[in-house]
Formats: structure tokens, sequence, C-alpha cells
């Protein structure tokens, strides 16, 4: 079935004259899968964006999500790993429901820069993109390109109708729209570990 994922979360959307089409934009903790032609966009610093595509039906998308930065204890780990499990399933469902087919998908994964930022440790960008893989490995999901790590964070434009990718290093920032967005992501993942067990964004 084409369309757009049903109560998807990224409510962002809008008209992008340059590509001359529809767009939504991707924020932390969204995700967003679509059959029809238009651009996922997103802008990743110490998050990462996961795109997956079933190429035969051209039906694709797109989720922006960081691990709790729990340190190293094994329970904390497994609530790390818990959370970017559910923001993987909760795409691929969404995927599902538009007609993807598990043993199509192939995945282009993007982002998890190492920014200085004092609520991160020093590995979070590392563990993100092991869990990615792992995730992957785990499902049998090949990964086609990805583009991970460094010091800089991504603009990605993902068009799913086709599969292709442009991206963006960003250099410099023109605003602190980005720190500040990703700032109130981890707080509000770290105020949920201290809460205990919990869905994040689960509609």
């Amino acid at each position: 079935m084409k369309g757009d994922t049903p109560g998807a979360i990224a409510a962002n959307r809008y008209y992008d004259p340059d590509l001359g089409l529809p767009a939504v934009k991707i924020l932390p903790g969204e995700h967003y899968a679509t059959g029809e032609d238009r651009v996922l966009v997103s802008v990743l610093g110490a998050c990462i964006g996961v795109c997956l595509l079933d190429p035969e039906c051209a039906v694709g998308g797109m989720n922006h999500f960081l691990l709790p930065d729990t340190g190293t204890r094994v329970r904390e780990a497994h609530d790390a790993a818990g959370h970017g499990k559910l923001a993987m399933d909760q795409l691929l469902d969404a995927l599902y429901k538009l007609g993807a087919r598990h043993e199509r998908l192939e995945a282009r994964v993007f982002g998890a820069a190492n920014l200085p930022n004092a609520l991160l440790s020093p590995d979070a960008a590392l563990r993100v993109v092991e869990f990615v893989h792992s995730y992957l490995d785990s499902e049998g999901i090949p990964l086609i390109t990805e583009d991970v790590l460094g010091e800089y964070p991504r603009k990605i434009y993902f068009f799913p109708a086709s599969g292709k990718v442009l991206l963006k290093k960003l250099k410099s920032l023109h605003n602190e729209t980005l720190l500040q967005r990703e700032l109130e992501y981890i707080l509000y993942l770290k105020r949920a570990e201290v809460l205990g067990p919990y869905d994040l964004f689960q509609e």
C-alpha cells in the first residue's frame, strides 16, 4: 500500500522549491516512512540517522536518534540498547505498513559526529554507531553506504523513490538550532533514565 505512514511521528512538512518536492523534516526522536515521491531531511549532530529502503517498491524511511548516555554498567547498557531497538523497530513497522518487505531492505547510515558536549560521554557517538551495525547485522539488512563519526554535523536529504542521498557536512553553523534541539533531546533521555522504564515517543 502506497502513501505515508498513518500517524507518523515526524510532523514538520513543507515544500522544497529548490528540489521541487514535498519534504519532511526528521527531528531528534522522530521517524518517518513514505512510498511517495518526497524528500526526507534531517540535520544530524551527535545523533544518528538510519535510512531504510525497499528499492523494489520504492518505500523508504528515516529515523533520528541517540542512545541514552548511560555509561558502561550492564543494566544501563541494556536499557540504552532497548531504546535504540525501539527507534529501529518503529521505523521497520512503519515501512511494513506501506508494503516494504524485510528481505529487500537496505540501509544507509549517517551522523554520530563527535561534537563537544558536557552531557555526552566521549564514546557516545561510537556506541550508537556500533549499536546500529549490530542491529542491522542481526536483522540481516545490508549496509549500502555510511558516513559517520568525525567532527562535523551533517545535513541529509534522502529520496526514498530513488534511494538517492545528498549529504552536506556543516563546517560552520549559522545558528544554534541544531545544538539546542539535540540538547533538549539529550536532557529528555537523561530524565527518562532517572524515571525508569519507558517507551520513548511511542504512540
